[in-house]
């Protein structure tokens, strides 16, 4: 092909483009005009429509606005008719009052004339009365021998006279009620504290058993000609017992430190093995230490125990030594921190400063820990003792007087006193010495029984109750009282016991027949 044929064939395309786009451009203009016809005539319609609906709509608003004036016309009329109604009755109500008002001002006029005539009347009357008066008086005055203000000072005298008895009784009443409800109240703390404070007891003993794995180690402890066993008591201080109990080696002791130190080192002894003197000098300062550690360890407890804190370190020492001491048998540790709990209790119950009575009643027996050391008794050491580690003075009082020996200048010291008492009192707290507990049953039953007209005496519940049996045509009803007083006051004078006795006087009259 050349390049002719493609210059006729590229002209041959433009020309038919550019008639192509001639027609398309009279044939868009064909189509607007008639569209642009049928719109001014659909524009034409509309409007025709809407100023037909407007006058359609126009006439029925005119007709609801006629309506509507008529209605609110109608209603107007028909109120103002109702409300001229309520004027003429308001003031046919007003003319009534006002009748009535007229009525009543005439009445109060014709009263208040009657009134002022007695008034009068009244005021005369009066002065009658008061004349009368004055020659009673007199004639009192005549009779009595006594003027009007005389007269008037005695009665006054014999009213204050019998207000002052009245007084008198009402306060010795109220002193009665007052101590008879302070009692109750006390039992009630009491009794709560106890309740909320168990605590159980053990006895505490004065010797210790010591296991041996065999009867040979007797022998190795004795040692050759007995060094052994006397290197062992010279250093400890205590007294070893090997006797035929097979497998066991008592240590005797009354002191518990002593007791415990020995016990120790004897028990480390058999476990090794290798016993001579100074091994077992060795084994003692261990042992010793090893008390000493606990010790701390003890006294740091009971102060966990009772929430006691920034307690002097030496008295923490001195605190937990008290694991090794015992009062009749109870451990002094274990009595002082039931005795912290037990005062911490009560203050409690009563409002009083709990954590101080915690401190004062844990540090009550300090003295027990070193009465063996230094000369005095327990209660003057812990005082003294407390004093020099600056102790509040509460507690310092409260160490002083909880066995008597001071007054107690504090709630606390009275509630150390009382929580002493109960946990020493407690059932199983504290041991006696069976024969003195057995003479001490006899002495009460010899002595209810020694009255005339006690048929028998019974010591019951271990010595803390007696029950005396009388003869009914000896001992009436009312010699009954008398003598359980008197029993009461001669127990107290002669007998010795801890807690109190309950004295019960039983009179019984028996009358039997058969019937055959």
């Amino acid at each position: 092909m050349g390049p002719l044929e493609i210059i006729l064939i590229v002209v041959g395309v433009v020309v038919g483009l550019a008639g192509g786009f001639g027609f398309g451009i009279v044939y868009r203009k064909k189509v607007a005009e008639r569209e642009i016809g049928s719109a001014e005539a659909e524009a034409t319609r509309l409007i025709n429509e809407a100023i037909r609906s407007g006058e359609s709509r126009k006439k029925e608003m005119l007709l609801e606005a006629k309506d509507e004036i008529h209605k609110s016309r109608t209603e107007y009329e028909k109120e103002v008719k109702e409300r001229r109604a309520e004027l003429s009755k308001q003031e046919r109500r007003l003319q009534q009052k006002e009748e009535t008002l007229d009525k009543k001002a005439d009445t109060f006029e014709r009263k208040e004339e009657e009134l002022a005539k007695k008034l009068e009347a009244v005021a005369q009357s009066q002065a009658e009365v008061d004349q009368i008066k004055r020659l009673q008086m007199n004639e009192l005055e005549k009779i009595s021998g006594l003027t009007q203000e005389q007269a008037k000072q005695f009665l006054l005298q014999s009213v204050e006279d019998e207000v002052r008895h009245e007084t008198a009784m009402k306060i010795k009443e109220i002193e009665q009620q007052m101590k008879d409800e302070a009692e109750d109240r006390a039992r009630e703390v009491i009794a709560t504290a106890i309740q909320r404070c168990a605590a159980d007891h053990a006895a505490e003993t004065t010797i210790s058993v010591v296991a041996l794995p065999n009867d040979e180690m007797k022998g190795r402890i004795i040692g050759r000609e007995g060094r052994n066993i006397r290197t062992l008591e010279t250093i400890t201080g205590v007294d070893l017992i090997i006797d035929d109990t097979p497998e066991a080696i008592t240590v005797s002791s009354f002191d518990p430190v002593r007791r415990e130190i020995a016990r120790l080192a004897l028990e480390k002894l058999i476990a090794d093995g290798r016993i001579h003197p100074t091994r077992i000098e060795d084994m003692v300062e261990k042992s010793r230490k090893e008390v000493d550690r606990i010790i701390r360890e003890e006294g740091e407890r009971a102060c966990y125990e009772t929430g006691v804190h920034n307690l002097n370190p030496e008295l923490v020492k001195i605190l937990g030594r008290q694991k090794y001491r015992t009062s009749y048998g109870q451990n002094v540790l274990n009595h002082s921190i039931e005795v912290a709990h037990i005062a911490g209790l009560m203050a409690a119950e009563l409002g009083v400063d709990a954590a101080l009575a915690k401190r004062a009643g844990l540090l009550h027996d300090l003295g027990k820990s070193i009465d063996h050391e230094v000369e005095g008794s327990h209660v003057q050491l812990g005082a003294d003792m407390a004093r020099k580690y600056k102790e509040n003075p509460v507690v310092v009082n409260a160490i002083e007087a909880h066995h008597g020996d001071v007054e107690p200048k504090s709630i606390i010291a009275v509630l150390v006193q009382a929580a002493d008492a109960v946990s020493a009192a407690r059932p199983g707290a504290r041991r006696e010495n069976v024969e003195n507990y057995i003479r001490r049953l006899q002495k009460l039953e010899e002595l209810t029984g020694s009255y005339p007209g006690v048929e028998k005496a019974f010591a019951i519940q271990a010595g803390r109750e007696v029950r005396i049996m009388v003869k009914p045509e000896v001992v009436t009803e009312d010699n009954m009282i008398l003598l359980a007083r008197d029993m009461a006051k001669k127990i107290e004078a002669e007998l010795e016991y801890p807690g109190q006795i309950k004295i019960n006087v039983i009179r019984e009259t028996k009358a039997v027949e058969y019937a055959k």
